[in-house]
């Protein structure tokens, strides 16, 4: 194969010239067409034209009004007077439509087990777990904490907790006992949703023994049972008056249950997501606008054939990814698609390819760390594999490096499968800017243009738009229908944290810069929250938990480039007078880095962690991150002649 030609995204001639375009297909020619038609339709009128996406992709019991209200900006509604049922439009409508034969998902479990599950099947489960929500007291507006292994009972949940008006909180696996704890108090959850364990690398991680600990905490007095599935088989404590287990209570619960409609607004889950506090902020998204732009991005982003298409994203649903790109937009479009619990290389290296295969997957939408992580094996594991079903690669979670986007398309996708890298957040719901193939000329690294309907600006820092070529702040200047509607029982706090840096404009950290022909470059974080696997992880939270230590005085924690997980976290601790005498820094680092796993989860785990006699510090006692990035990097030490201590950044350096 030819070596594809690499760009520059620093020079605005390069950038368009030096991409490599593809012959479209003549689907992708058609969809051109009708994209250039959306693009029209919104530049005319927005919210008539989100009107129209909501009407054509729902179902909707009770026909909407109103399109927009932004009188009490920045706190939307869409389609307040509507009515509809989130499940019934993932779900029943595809059955009655003729279509409940068709796979929903292809579950393909980390020790190989496997399900084939149609829609029809998928429908009459969640029917039969919607009626055994209601059966435990669990009504429209209760909160419920799903803490499970990407398996289908998952979805099942999600979905059951949707179809009765009730809200669902996912909490990802992977996170620590006192993150569930945090977040149950938060929501005042009313049910939990666990499992005893579920499989990763090869071994059960138990998940049911967190949520012991968590509620054995305090602010856990609202939850009144804890219904498990039996995944892993391991061995799990039991309280008889609160647990319960999954297949008793689904068993017993009635098979049918008629879908009542919501207003457009009920709230439909909180996702919780690191802020620049320790304390994690509670996303709120509601229902109608929510899954009309999920199901619209979702359909033409990937250019969705329902009736050809296997698709499969690889996020898990403890993520914003998971939750629109796994659950509701892919069900909403009627699509068969792949859930995967494991890990890429379990139990041996390329499963995930050998999956791409068996299931004739044709659309794949993972995170750039992934694809670095595969580069990092070679590409002979994939050589080995076919992967011709593939047709379309996606990018999520953070921007990807030019080199690692050429390597995907021409390893995973031999040199004839366009990539979409799409930027979206939690807070944003729904994809807002990403390649459009066949509509777009694709440039490696470029996150391109806003989808129609969505206007981005890249503005200085007075707020005034950048110039093409400059970097500045990427901001969102009118409103869309998957927008969070506030943070959970924290509204003043949703408009500083998104609305105050730039007033009118959505602001949320990321940098960008425009190039010569408009298309956007997004440069990462700008703010202290660090993006670490396509994660968004506090650098407070972090620093919080170190602190909770008995042996840490102080802590500053930044983000350095990583070239596997973009960014890493590197922690300068300061330990107590008593915990630094005689101490082995090797050993306390290593003690630190699992205590942080164990406070907050394991992607939180700092990628290293360095024993410092000072931090550096103005003389007004302001942390100056700045030059601890430049350590973590291995970079020249800039100015330091602001520091109380101008010589402390030499002595940190050598403990580098």
């Amino acid at each position: 194969m030819s070596t594809p030609t690499q760009v520059d995204p620093r020079n605005d001639d390069a950038a368009p010239d030096g991409a490599p375009t593809f012959p479209p297909s003549p689907d992708f020619v058609a969809d051109a067409v009708a994209h250039e038609d959306l693009h029209d339709a919104a530049s005319a009128d927005r919210p008539a034209f989100w009107g129209d996406q909501a009407r054509q992709l729902l179902d909707w019991r009770t026909p909407f009004t109103q399109t927009l209200d932004w009188t009490n900006a920045p706190f939307a509604t869409w389609f307040a007077d509507g009515t509809l049922n989130v499940a019934e439009n993932c779900l029943d409508r595809h059955v009655r439509a003729g279509n409940g034969d068709r796979v929903a998902i292809h579950f393909e479990g980390a020790p190989g087990d496997t399900r084939r599950i149609t829609y029809a099947e998928l429908t009459a489960d969640v029917q039969r777990a919607a009626n055994m929500l209601t059966d435990l007291g669990v009504t429209q507006g209760d909160r419920v904490v799903v803490y499970l292994p990407l398996i289908p009972e998952a979805v099942v949940t999600m979905l059951a907790v949707a179809r009765i008006g009730a809200v669902h909180s996912v909490v990802f696996g992977g996170f620590s006992a006192e993150s569930l704890r945090a977040r149950i108090e938060d929501a005042g959850a009313k049910l939990v949703v666990t499992a005893d364990g579920g499989w990763r690398r090869g071994a059960v991680t138990p998940l049911k023994p967190a949520v012991d600990e968590a509620l054995a905490g305090e602010g856990t007095d609202s939850v009144e049972h804890v219904v498990v599935v039996k995944r892993g088989g391991n061995e799990v404590a039991w309280d008889d008056d609160r647990d319960l287990w999954w297949h008793d209570e689904f068993a017993k619960a009635d098979p049918h249950h008629d879908a009542q409609a919501f207003p457009a607004e009920n709230p439909l889950f909180i996702l919780y997501t690191s802020g620049t506090t320790g304390k994690p902020k509670g996303i709120v998204h509601t229902s109608g606008g929510y899954l009309t732009q999920a199901t619209y991005t979702h359909r033409n982003v990937f250019d969705m054939h329902p009736d050809k298409d296997v698709y499969w994203c690889t996020a898990d649903i403890g993520w914003i990814t998971g939750h629109s790109y796994v659950v509701y937009g892919p069900l909403a479009n009627g699509v068969t698609q792949v859930l995967y619990e494991g890990t890429p290389d379990e139990p041996k290296p390329g499963r995930w390819w050998d999956i791409v295969d068996a299931y004739g997957v044709t659309v794949l939408y993972t995170a750039p760390t992934a694809v670095r992580a595969a580069m990092k094996g070679g590409r002979q594991v994939p050589d080995a594999r076919s992967l011709d079903t593939l047709r379309l690669l996606g990018s999520v979670g953070e921007p990807i490096n030019p080199e690692a986007w050429h390597w995907f398309r021409q390893v995973i996708g031999h040199d004839r499968t366009p990539i979409v890298d799409t930027w979206w957040q939690t807070e944003t719901g729904a994809i807002m800017i990403s390649a459009l193939p066949g509509v777009t000329k694709l440039k490696p690294g470029a996150a391109q243009t806003p989808l129609p309907g969505i206007v981005a600006e890249i503005v200085d820092e007075d707020g005034n738009r950048a110039d093409p070529g400059e970097s500045g702040y990427l901001t969102i200047t009118e409103p869309w229908p998957s927008m969070a509607r506030g943070i959970w029982n924290d509204p003043d706090r949703f408009v500083e944290t998104y609305w105050d840096r730039f007033p009118g404009r959505y602001f949320a950290g990321d940098g960008a810069r425009l190039d010569g022909q408009g298309d956007i470059w997004v440069q990462g974080r700008v703010d202290d929250v660090m993006n670490v696997s396509g994660h968004r992880l506090s650098t407070a939270e972090i620093e919080s938990a170190l602190v909770g230590h008995e042996g840490v005085a102080e802590a500053a924690v930044v983000g350095a480039a990583d070239e596997t997980t973009g960014q890493a976290i590197v922690a300068f601790v300061i330990l107590t007078t008593e915990a630094a005498e005689g101490v082995d820094r090797d050993a306390v680092a290593a003690e630190l880095r699992a205590w942080v796993g164990q406070r907050i989860g394991a992607i939180a785990k700092p990628r290293q962690v360095v024993i410092v006699p000072e931090l550096p510090k103005t003389r007004s006692g302001k942390i100056m991150r700045r030059l601890l990035r430049d350590a973590a990097e291995g970079r020249r030490i800039g100015d330091t002649t602001t520091l109380a201590d101008p010589t402390i950044m030499a002595t940190i350096a050598e403990l580098m």
